[in-house]
């Protein structure tokens, strides 16, 4: 007798179910299963390893691999072929008390209305490297608007102290620029949002927030890099520092290269 299917947890559902290219809505449409979206959204979104996605979704990590390997490659024929996306059924269970929001309406959802938001702050713009910021400006929200705000000094302080600072001051969401890949797990640590790769004026940038249109980079790294040498991701794109040879990284400015730097 074959044994049962184990039901995998699902943590945050899709905001939308369907993706369709442009003029090719008649093609036929590949799906993938809101376990496999689970899987994806975890590993490649939330930048889990393959046992920290197992241990949420409650499977062996080898379940994890099957549906990862198979939603990658049903995403790349919809890319390649241009056929619609449809993201439903599957064998789940929605975690109890999970969002099923976007990631901005869920950050809006917090507590009673209220919350306090953080912005990496220069002469009124979104200062573009966190760990070398001198100010925040910071925003006392309530139900949906901005309630105050005030410039909060960093005094000097760098990358992972940054995040102690935050949390010292209740703030649950950052905006800013280019964050490094440390500086991410010290937010994650202390229980903040964050929403990187924003550019341009920081009370704008938190109107479009609180508007849920905020254009932020999910997948956002350093512009400096944690190495202290100085180059920039964005002179170098993180693929050719010279070597002769192009670096084939997962998650951006990994850099598993060791011997390079």
């Amino acid at each position: 007798m074959s044994r049962p299917t184990k039901v995998k947890r699902i943590h945050a559902l899709p905001a939308v179910s369907r993706f369709v290219p442009e003029g090719a809505d008649a093609n036929p449409p590949v799906a993938i299963t809101l376990e496999e979206y689970e899987c994806l959204r975890l590993m490649d979104y939330e930048g889990m390893t393959q046992e920290e996605c197992a241990r949420v979704m409650g499977v062996a990590r080898t379940t994890v691999q099957a549906l990862y390997v198979t939603a990658r490659k049903r995403i790349a024929g919809c890319l390649v072929e241009a056929r619609p996306l449809l993201i439903q059924g599957g064998s789940f269970e929605l975690c109890r008390g999970c969002s099923q929001a976007p990631p901005l309406s869920r950050s809006l959802q917090k507590g009673s209305g209220s919350m306090k938001l953080a912005v990496t702050y220069d002469n009124g713009q979104i200062f573009q490297h966190f760990g070398h910021t001198g100010q925040f400006k910071v925003y006392t929200i309530e139900d949906g608007a901005i309630k105050e705000s005030h410039v909060l000094d960093s005094n000097g302080a760098g990358h992972g102290a940054l995040a102690t600072l935050l949390q010292e001051e209740d703030i649950d969401t950052l905006i800013c620029g280019g964050i490094g890949a440390g500086a991410q797990n010290a937010l994650a640590s202390a229980g903040i949002t964050l929403y990187g790769g924003v550019q341009g004026d920081a009370d704008a940038a938190v109107n479009d927030f609180l508007a849920g249109k905020l254009a932020y980079d999910p997948a956002v790294r350093c512009d400096h890099h944690d190495h202290g040498e100085g180059h920039t991701c964005g002179s170098h794109g993180c693929g050719g520092h010279g070597h002769g040879h192009m670096h084939m990284h997962g998650h951006g400015c990994g850099h598993g290269h060791g011997g390079h730097h």
